[in-house]
């Protein structure tokens, strides 16, 4: 018997930070809830960090996930952007940290290659993708839940990988595990 996973997905933003919250059963997923933290009535950039953090902490305090998956901020043209962007992935961080929580980060085409098989797909067809695989009715307005959620999908199916290992391993390690590959010198 598989025991049940819940993972909790988050694209940071400092507008708006998207989130998705999945339970993952026999490797078959389920959305529990997604939806969107807005930060525009905020007026500095250190309240919208706090609501954050808040937030993250009341989703993992109400769902109890087993695993954080995160996607990483990524360089664009404005280094400005991606420091605040990496501030709303740190506290965001830091709220599942608080609560022991293991963390796993995802650069945007890892996730986009994992829902949709294509790096370079557009978020409308990582949602829609979602719609199908997910069986989602309605999804919301705006790709922001939609990204939390792919965030979520994406580590589940990471999870799934027969033989994928994600523990560096030593040499010493993989000799004592595989003696008949390796050969005498």
């Amino acid at each position: 018997m598989i025991k049940e996973r819940i993972i909790l997905g988050i694209d940071p933003g400092t507008t708006i930070t998207g989130y998705g919250v999945i339970v993952v059963e026999n490797n078959k997923a389920r959305v529990i809830t997604m939806g969107v933290i807005k930060l525009t009535g905020l007026s500095d950039h250190y309240s919208k960090l706090k609501k954050i953090f808040e937030r993250i902490l009341s989703l993992i305090d109400e769902f109890h996930p087993d695993e954080i998956a995160i996607e990483a901020p990524f360089y664009g043209k404005n280094v400005q952007s991606m420091l605040k962007l990496g501030r709303a992935q740190g506290v965001a961080m830091a709220a599942a940290l608080y609560r022991s929580l293991p963390i796993f980060e995802y650069a945007p085409r890892k996730i986009k290659m994992a829902i949709t098989g294509n790096g370079n797909a557009s978020k409308e067809q990582v949602a829609r993708l979602l719609e199908n695989i997910l069986d989602i009715n309605n999804m919301p307005d705006g790709l922001d839940a939609s990204d939390g959620l792919a965030a979520a999908v994406c580590h589940s199916f990471q999870k799934q990988m027969p033989g994928k290992d994600t523990g560096k391993k030593s040499w010493k390690e993989f000799i004592r595990n595989n003696p008949g590959r390796v050969k005498g010198l």
